[in-house]
């Protein structure tokens, strides 16, 4: 076979995995907005601001830290200032800077949704796997994303 495709087991991992990935962000989202009303993407924002120091956030770290594009940030941002669970505050430091801050409200947001999305997760993927497998996973993962950060 040509180096320019992938082998027929290359192949079955490659679709197993983009499979996976599909199903598991569909059900997840539903989870979420079902019992939470928040979309993963602003699961995600809101699980990032409560995780930082004083749940605040530059725009820059956060989109960094979500590998996601300064246009797709933006949007999110304004849908979760127009729903209260974030505002900007002027960085003090950088006079053109400003900071995304995690509301009381956004806090309550994501410690109301956290509890049913981990149980979905855990449902959905550790509950399937052996302790072994599991970690087998977790090292694929690191390995394949420290390649790609580099």
């Amino acid at each position: 076979m040509s180096e320019e495709w992938l082998t027929a087991e290359q192949q079955q991992v490659w679709r197993a995995f983009l499979h996976v990935e599909s199903l598991l962000s569909v059900n997840l989202n539903r989870q979420l907005q079902s019992s939470s009303g928040l979309s993963i993407a602003e699961y995600g924002v809101l699980v990032q601001l409560s995780e930082a120091p004083d749940g605040r956030m530059r725009p820059f770290e956060l989109g960094r830290a979500l590998n996601w594009e300064q246009s797709r940030l933006s949007h999110q941002i304004a849908r979760l200032e127009r729903r209260e669970f974030v505002i900007r505050e002027q960085c003090e430091s950088d006079k053109r800077g400003a900071f995304i801050v995690l509301t009381a409200s956004g806090r309550s947001a994501i410690e109301a949704a956290a509890p049913g999305h981990v149980a979905t997760v855990r449902r959905l993927v550790f509950d399937r796997l052996t302790p072994q497998e599991a970690t087998a996973l977790g090292a694929a993962c690191a390995k394949i994303a420290a390649a790609l950060e580099n």
